[in-house]
């Protein structure tokens, strides 16, 4: 097997009330465990893909079959999410506040971010980037695309990322989901979006 399911970082149910422990039972047993099975189905399928790093496999993404794409990039988002929350969440600080302090305030960073991930037709992500200039921007993806991919509508390297499909929150928060995206700052682990801005920037 090229790729195999990266374990969850804490507990299944380190992120509660936030996220139920069912809930990630489900999502990272069951959801990340079919992206990482149908990932290496593909892989398979073409030796060209064989030996690379998901990165280099998203970055000639617009080249691959819809099994390649959408399983390399829900392998990929997934695992990127889980890292990126912790109990207590914290705040940002050093390089990072001050980016956030530039792009407007860390109020109208979660605001713009729940409005895409709000406004998010059907299933798909919201994310922080830094760009090509290395300031911050937040974009939504559709589906299991995101900003690594070489045909993204957006590119930049993401630094944060909430999965909105209904399965990420519809056992606890059923179609709220501006209520599942307010509720989820409480668990951002700050820490590791300030490292993946300090080696992005």
């Amino acid at each position: 097997m090229a790729f195999e399911l990266p374990p969850l970082p804490y507990d299944y149910d380190a992120l509660e009330p936030v996220i139920s422990s069912e809930t990630m039972h489900f999502h990272h047993d069951k959801h990340h465990k079919a992206y990482t099975d149908k990932l290496n189905e593909g892989v398979e399928k073409d030796p060209a893909l064989q030996g690379k790093t998901i990165e280099q496999i998203l970055g000639m993404i617009s080249s691959q079959p819809p099994l390649v794409r959408n399983n390399g990039g829900g392998y990929w988002n997934h695992d990127f999410f889980w890292k990126s929350m912790k109990k207590g969440g914290g705040a940002p600080s050093g390089t990072l506040a001050d980016a956030i302090d530039a792009y407007g305030g860390l109020d109208k960073l979660k605001e713009d971010f729940n409005t895409k991930g709000a406004g998010q037709f059907g299933s798909g992500w919201a994310w922080v980037i830094v760009d090509a200039s290395g300031k911050l921007e937040v974009v939504s993806t559709p589906n299991q695309d995101n900003p690594l991919m070489d045909d993204a509508k957006d590119k930049g390297t993401p630094i944060l990322g909430n999965d909105v499909w209904e399965h990420a929150y519809y056992l606890t928060y059923k179609n709220d989901r501006p209520g599942y995206l307010k509720a989820w700052w409480d668990i951002v682990d700050w820490d590791i979006v300030g490292q993946r801005f300090d080696a992005a920037a």
